[in-house]
């Protein structure tokens, strides 16, 4: 971390243009401590405590109204106690805390998140973004991931903003090479073609209505050796029953609309695609989803906040995101390509912070070491809430919520090296989440925050995590936060 700093130091100071780019610096310092209980629903057997940091900066260099550069990067990320620059497996040969997190960046002292030139052609409606950079739609609930790529947006021609994206997903094996069949590196990859996704985002404000029309194509053309990049190559377990992406189609629509005292939040996605590859068995990860190739799926997301007073305000949310009836055949499911776990609705159901670009803790029951569902994902849910400032810098938020399954999932259990599932035993009851968060400003750059959740697991949530029933204990958490923005 020295030699880098010095070279930043050097760059600033010695640089012939530097008199002439303005250099901005901002971030988040995060410090946060938890505590984590029965999140198996086996209170025995899971009692978690741990602390986590997070110094990230975002730096640009402006030279002026048209041309930026801006990096974002993560120092010193990591659990407390846990050597982040050699990992346990490579230290001892076997799996702990950080060989979760395999060959993800997070492992080291620095991280880049972000790197991109961002620049406007002048008397054009033309701008453009060359680099890695932030890919997202909507409410983050189909794509929320950092991308090598390239950004335009075109102003004022097609609604108020146009903008389309090409990412290279991945380049294939290490290797760089476009084959359909080379030889296998350490990991086993042998089909080096490549994967990328197109996007386009149509922004147009109507009054107090703000509306956002997207879609984007993904196609992955590595599939010759029998397994996608999604999921395959992501080093992070998905939930259970995840189909393989071969290309993917997706439209959406998402809007809020403020109106005095009430705002409104909404989206609809509707996904498309195909899973080329013919798994003969699950597996005894219960990896992948059987199916016939046929993939489709839709997400529904609705949030309303109507202000009382300026101390009350009341809330409610509706998510239903579509389920796979039969994961040994038939039409696969799909509700996304890739997200890093920022959609948020509870603490403890969905959130998950995933051990990708943006963290590497588990949260929620969504977490790699858990699998439970993500964002939408084979979801109904209904949730009313409150929020409360009755005191100067002092803000409180309550909620309750009703989870179910849009389609009944069924038991499984491990046989061998492959898993059996069992549709004589279903359900849909996920079960209720009842939430709370507090936040002091100790200074307007300064929060103090103290948040937790306690989930009552019906039958659904057993089968889909543990493949049977024979626990059910409440699964809850607590965490103490403290952020200093800059």
């Amino acid at each position: 971390m020295k030699v880098f700093l010095v070279i930043i130091f050097a760059l600033l100071l010695f640089c012939p243009s530097a008199n002439a780019v303005e250099f901005k610096i901002g971030g988040v310092y995060t410090a946060w401590a938890q505590s984590q209980q029965a999140f198996n629903f086996d209170k025995e057997a899971y009692a978690h405590y741990y602390v986590v940091q997070m110094l990230r900066f975002k730096f640009q260099g402006i030279a002026n109204e048209n041309l930026r550069f801006v990096t974002r990067l993560d120092i010193a990320q990591g659990w407390w106690g846990v050597d982040n620059v050699l990992k346990s497996k490579i230290r001892t040969d076997q799996a702990g805390g950080s060989a979760l997190f395999d060959f993800k960046g997070t492992n080291f002292l620095i991280h880049i998140d972000q790197a991109y030139i961002d620049f406007k052609i002048p008397k054009t409606p033309f701008g453009f973004r060359v680099g890695r950079m932030w890919y997202g739609l909507g409410n983050k609930i189909m794509i929320d991931n950092n991308y090598d790529g390239i950004q335009m947006d075109i102003a004022g021609v097609i609604g108020e903003m146009l903008t389309f994206g090409w990412a290279r997903v991945s380049e294939g094996v290490d290797g760089l090479s476009d084959d359909r069949e080379v030889p296998p590196d350490q990991r086993g990859f042998t089909d080096g073609r490549d994967a990328d996704l197109l996007s386009l985002d149509i922004y147009e404000k109507f009054g107090d209505l703000a509306v956002h029309a997207y879609g984007f194509y993904y196609t992955d053309r590595s599939i010759a050796d029998s397994n996608a990049y999604i999921p395959d190559h992501l080093q992070y377990f998905k939930s259970r029953f995840s189909a393989q992406i071969s290309n993917l189609y997706a439209f959406g629509l998402s809007g809020t609309w403020n109106i005095g005292a009430l705002s409104l939040n909404a989206e609809f996605d509707y996904l498309i695609g195909e899973d080329k590859i013919n798994n003969p068995k699950i597996g005894n990860k219960q990896l992948v989803d059987l199916n016939n190739g046929d993939l489709s799926g839709y997400n529904l997301y609705l949030k309303g906040n109507y202000a009382v007073s300026d101390k009350v305000a009341v809330g409610a949310v509706f998510g239903l995101g579509s389920g796979d009836d039969d994961v040994t055949s038939g039409k696969g499911n799909v509700n996304k390509l890739r997200t890093s776990g920022f959609f948020y609705i509870t603490e403890i159901w969905e959130d998950s912070i995933m051990p990708d670009e943006e963290g590497i803790t588990p949260q929620g029951l969504g977490a790699p070491n858990v699998r439970g569902y993500r964002e939408l994902e084979n979801t109904t849910i209904l949730q009313v809430n409150t929020t409360l400032n009755l005191f100067p810098k002092f803000t409180t938020f309550l909620s309750y919520n009703y989870i179910a399954a849009t389609n009944a999932i069924p038991a499984w259990s491990v046989s061998g090296d492959d898993t059996q599932v069992d549709y004589t035993k279903t359900a849909t009851d996920l079960g209720q989440e009842i939430d709370f968060r507090f936040n002091y400003k100790l200074m307007d750059e300064l929060a103090l925050i103290f948040r937790g959740g306690y989930f009552m697991p019906g039958d659904a949530a057993g089968y889909l995590i543990r493949g049977n029933t024979d626990k059910s204990d409440a699964a809850w958490e607590l965490k103490g936060i403290i952020a200093y923005k800059f």
